[in-house]
């Protein structure tokens, strides 16, 4: 079945990508069209417009051309800032009204909604005050709301020692898996494919590590991730090699976390992890998304739930004492009966961290181009789902640290961080909340460069690896130029 097209004519193009965002969180299977001039028809099933005037804002709904739901507002203020909440809290009440729904997180619709408390928190504001801020600008339910500024108070908390201004993190890209799971979206390639290339690509990314190292020398470096991919594809003798230089290049002294994704359990061995503890990794992920074989199966993950635990026991015979465990919601055949039973194995063996991420289909993924195929068999999230998550890991002892959102999110939900009280993953709140520059070195890395509350450059590395191998002197040429530039 072909998704239905959704007409919106604007007359204001500025307010298109808020519009157009906030549509499509009420209606995520559906094409949505935001322009100036649509070709409005009367054989098209639904049709949306959206009028800003100096003095009033109107939003109404068609339905074969015939008009369903009207409303309008008087401008309050005309700052663009408050005129775009007013709008996006009018097509929301007339929206709710016409799909009988409403959305956990009201109008906000960007990735990043634990910033909003989180400046307020800076300001001196009181957490009775964030939230009565959230729930009338935004229309957030009380649940979300609570979740966002508690997440809020942690993440101060826990950042309280970071310097912001001579402080910077790393983030170190190693960009093969096992294999490509349905719902990937990353810069991954399968092993076997370039297991022959991956020391020229090792030697490429310490290259661009030892040029990072000595341009940040002056620097205090706070945080350390090396993602993918799977960094635990690599061998012994490569995570080893990675790990030397790093150390040779990088000043540890004021390095308060080092993270190593160890996702796929098929990735790791007993010595893998011995390599990785005898650097002075702190913390590893050990990712199951589910702990139901049949799950495991349709998504690609060529490894058993058994071998998932496995995983984590060699982790913790390693000696590591801060272990990360990540779930998906949402996936293809689940509902809650199956998340439950993930959410029962994983107590059973009490990670110090669980994330817990809401599906979302992205259009790069397999997932997205056969998406009739697998929405047959669902592809359900629910408050209850959610709730069910926050309980188990609560009942762990695991609290909310970060949260972060993204498009096309099964049920317009989130992906929220549980950590024990001194296992939050500091890389991952940095991240979310972009106070902090990070440089990011290998293939499809991408730099950010923090100058103040508003203001974030961003340099990027190539996502293909062989065009990274090939064109590595231009990608330290690149953030060369930038410093330079910025007198960095």
């Amino acid at each position: 079945m072909r998704p239905m097209m959704i007409e919106v004519k604007i007359n204001q193009e500025s307010f298109a990508y808020d519009i157009h965002s906030l549509i499509k969180a009420f209606y995520p299977e559906e094409e949505v069209n935001v322009r100036e001039k649509p070709e409005f028809t009367e054989e098209m099933p639904l049709q949306m417009a959206a009028s800003v005037g100096d003095e009033e804002i109107e939003f109404a709904v068609y339905e074969n051309g015939a008009l369903q739901k009207k409303s309008r507002v008087c401008v309050e203020n005309p700052e663009r800032k408050l005129v775009k909440n007013q709008l996006k809290r009018l097509i929301y009440g007339v929206l709710s009204d016409y799909t009988g729904r409403k959305l956990p997180w009201g109008t906000l619709t960007g990735i990043r909604p634990v910033k909003i408390p989180m400046a307020m928190l800076e300001q001196g504001r009181s957490n009775v005050e964030i939230a009565d801020y959230m729930r009338s600008t935004y229309l957030c339910s009380n649940e979300k709301t609570a979740l966002a500024v508690s997440i809020a108070n942690r993440e101060r908390e826990v950042l309280r020692a970071i310097d912001y201004r001579e402080g910077y993190s790393l983030y170190v890209g190693i960009p093969f898996c096992p294999s490509i799971c349905l719902y990937c979206s990353f810069s991954s390639s399968p092993i076997k494919r370039w297991e022959k290339q991956v020391d020229a690509y090792l030697e490429a990314l310490f290259l661009e590590l030892r040029f990072l190292g000595k341009a940040y020398k002056d620097r205090k470096l706070n945080t350390i991730y090396v993602g993918g991919g799977t960094p635990t594809t690599l061998t012994e003798e490569q995570l080893h090699r990675l790990l030397c230089v790093l150390e040779e290049s990088f000043d540890y002294s004021h390095l308060r976390e080092l993270t190593v994704e160890a996702g796929r359990p098929d990735s790791v061995t007993l010595e893998k992890f011995r390599v990785l503890k005898e650097h002075g990794v702190t913390r590893v992920s050990v990712n199951p998304q589910t702990m139901n074989q049949e799950t495991l199966d349709i998504i690609g993950r060529r490894h058993t739930a058994e071998q998932t635990k496995e995983a984590f026991f060699m982790a913790r015979e390693a000696g590591f004492d801060n272990i990360n465990m990540d779930l998906i919601v949402g996936l293809p055949g689940e509902e809650l009966p199956q998340v439950r039973h993930t959410l029962e194995e994983l107590r059973i063996l009490g990670p110090d961290s669980i994330t817990v991420h809401s599906l979302a289909v992205k259009r790069a993924a397999r997932l997205k181009l056969f998406q009739e195929e697998y929405r047959e068999m669902g592809l359900t999230n629910s408050q209850e789902i959610m709730d069910s998550a926050y309980r188990s890991c609560v009942e762990q002892g695991l609290y909310p640290y970060y949260l972060y959102r993204q498009k096309n999110m099964t049920g317009n939900f989130e992906n929220v961080g549980y950590a024990k009280v001194d296992k939050a993953g500091i890389y991952n709140i940095l991240i979310m909340e972009e106070k902090q520059t990070i440089l990011a070195a290998g293939a499809g890395g991408a730099s950010k460069f923090v100058f103040g509350a508003d203001h974030i450059e961003r340099v990027e590395n190539v996502k293909d690896v062989a065009q990274y191998m090939g064109r590595i002197g231009e990608m330290i040429e690149r953030k060369r130029s930038f410093l330079a530039a910025n007198h960095l």
